[in-house]
């Protein structure tokens, strides 16, 4: 069930999710409100569990990371044991930025963030030796057009 925010709420997060790393007094002053106030809205909404970890966000480029591949992979495969496996490499995979499981033809995307075609292919050998797949499709990402972490609250 959704958390009930109010406007204030809605502002503190915008600013959270623009820069987490912003005083507490900063963020009061940009919202319109004093530092208590906001700080105990802060604690409530991780409390609810609106808020997660806090964390830094790198830029892939610049560690050499260049190039971005989504997977798609189709599974004849749907025993729990099967997908237990499946799930339990893919964490296992730093690479995997993000996996999902899809309604439709194909039954998972990845996301895979690597040095190059070489080390995908690396990624790759190594996904299909620790678990069947039926067919896998790598698409190579040709330019990033939008990515942000901020949710629309």
């Amino acid at each position: 069930m959704a958390v009930r925010l109010d406007e204030m709420d809605r502002k503190i997060l915008f600013q959270l999710q623009e820069d987490a790393s912003q005083s507490l007094d900063e963020i009061a002053r940009k919202v319109g409100s004093s530092k208590t106030p906001v700080w105990n809205r802060i604690r409530k909404m991780k409390d609810l569990g609106v808020i997660g970890r806090q964390t830094v966000l790198l830029d892939a480029e610049a560690l050499g990371l260049e190039a971005c591949f989504f997977v798609l992979i189709r599974t004849s495969e749907h025993e729990a044991d099967w997908q237990n496996k499946f799930l339990a490499t893919l964490r296992a995979r730093p690479e995997v930025l993000e996996a999902h499981r899809l309604a439709g033809e194909i039954d998972y995307i990845l996301k895979v963030r690597v040095k190059n075609a070489r080390a995908y292919d690396t990624f790759y050998q190594a996904l299909i030796s620790e678990v069947r797949i039926y067919n896998v499709t790598a698409l190579l990402s040709m330019e990033e057009i939008k990515s942000t972490t901020i949710l629309p609250v």
